[in-house]
């Protein structure tokens, strides 16, 4: 069975039908999901989802590129969402310099407020970076190890060595079945399968076949066996793996 470590179910335009989305998901051999927030109504709605559904999980925070909003005062409410023991991280957390909808200053008291957070109440994270890879690696560093996940990685082999060096785990999801991604593939290939988890960032990034299409939990399945043929390993064995490493980083029961 596969776990979609990342998926965006708690966005009621894009997944009208959740009961829906997650039951496919379980045909097609995906028994659990986490659901993670961007901000505070994306938040409420993955918590929820999570309530809601036995496979569902919740990880909760501020996106980069949400926090012109952000106040400390709403990291209250994301604290007393984590004492759920169906919410399981936060995140998704980082930054993000492709888009200017927050400043670098607006992202970075969001992102160390809540890395203060998840380390006081010792939770997992989940990154967000999108052309940010150097300065969030020289922010980890300074801040030492902790479970610490990259969500679509996308950083270069230095990026890579530097992560693998904190202990970080790393999220693959559609990219690494495009034509065009030699580059990541090669990438990916180097990291140790215990180190990997599968993700769709449903509704976004869909694997080959179904590029141009909305993205769902369900084809997570081809993700897994794009990655078995990056890894060497036949799909089972991958599937095996990156569910346990899945298992182990959000430290979920069974």
């Amino acid at each position: 069975m596969l776990i979609d470590t990342h998926c965006h179910l708690n966005f009621p335009d894009k997944f009208p039908d959740p009961a829906a989305t997650i039951e496919e998901a379980k045909r097609a051999g995906v028994d659990r999901l986490i659901v993670i927030g961007c901000d505070p109504e994306s938040n409420r709605n993955a918590v929820a989802l999570a309530d809601q559904f036995p496979s569902v999980y919740a990880a909760v925070g501020w996106h980069p590129t949400y926090t012109a909003d952000y106040t400390r005062e709403s990291l209250d409410e994301i604290e007393a969402m984590l004492s759920n023991p169906k919410v399981v991280a936060v995140g998704e957390i980082g930054l993000d310099y492709h888009w200017d909808f927050s400043t670098p200053e607006q992202q970075r008291v969001a992102l160390f407020d809540q890395l203060d957070l998840a380390v006081r109440l010792d939770k997992p994270v989940v990154f967000h970076a999108r052309e940010a890879y150097p300065d969030l690696l020289d922010i980890l560093e300074a801040r030492g190890p902790h479970p610490y996940l990259l969500h679509c990685f996308a950083g270069d082999a230095v990026d890579a060595r530097r992560a693998l060096a904190l202990g970080c785990t790393f999220g693959v999801d559609g990219p690494i079945t495009y034509k065009n991604a030699g580059d990541l593939r090669g990438i990916i290939g180097q990291i140790p399968a215990d180190r990997i988890v599968l993700e769709t960032d449903s509704p976004y990034l869909p694997p080959v076949p179904f590029r141009g299409k909305p993205n769902t939990p369900a084809y997570v399945v081809h993700v897994n066996n794009a990655l078995a043929g990056v890894l060497g390993l036949t799909p089972e064995a991958c599937a095996a793996q990156t569910t346990a490493n899945a298992a182990r980083f959000f430290r979920l029961p069974g």
